[in-house]
């Protein structure tokens, strides 16, 4: 059973409210992600980032199944005004293995999901939960209008 957080949660760093859904680690988790993604942009009045955020949700989402054995997917969404950024975690291996999916070829029929990830988002990374959650992989990306010179967006 999946559980979704419907109030905001007020820290954020970069302003805004913030979601969270935890997933079991199933082959419905992505398609789950990817409906709450969907509605919550939509909600929220980002309807021009939904479609590169269903991609992207999607591509995370089912690396943490296919590639742990992690029993929870979380997925934590910060929405403001201007970006939204969605951060996956999972209790895979840290993160250097990811950058070898970086490196797949195009003729590769598997392994490109990163490298989609990376063209759609203004910054994604990955990284280990720190202190607060030994074994944790965190792999998020951050989606949104860039910045110009003059710093508007």
């Amino acid at each position: 059973m999946s559980q979704a957080t419907a109030t905001p949660r007020p820290s954020n760093p970069l302003g805004g409210e913030t979601y969270r859904l935890t997933l079991p680690n199933t082959a419905g988790a992505a398609k789950l992600a990817r409906d709450f993604v969907t509605s919550l942009l939509s909600l929220s009045r980002h309807h021009d980032l939904v479609e590169d955020a269903q991609i992207c949700v999607t591509e995370v989402v089912t690396n943490a199944h296919r590639h742990t054995q992690t029993p929870l997917i979380r997925v934590h969404i910060a929405v403001n005004r201007k970006r939204v950024t969605i951060a996956v975690t999972d209790d895979g291996p840290a993160a250097p293995p990811l950058l070898r999916a970086l490196c797949v070829g195009p003729e590769q029929e598997r392994g490109r999901g990163l490298m989609i990830v990376e063209s759609l988002a203004l910054a994604w990374g990955a990284n280990t939960a720190g202190g607060h959650h030994p074994g944790r992989k965190v792999v998020w990306f951050t989606l949104g209008r860039p910045h110009t010179d003059d710093g508007r967006a």
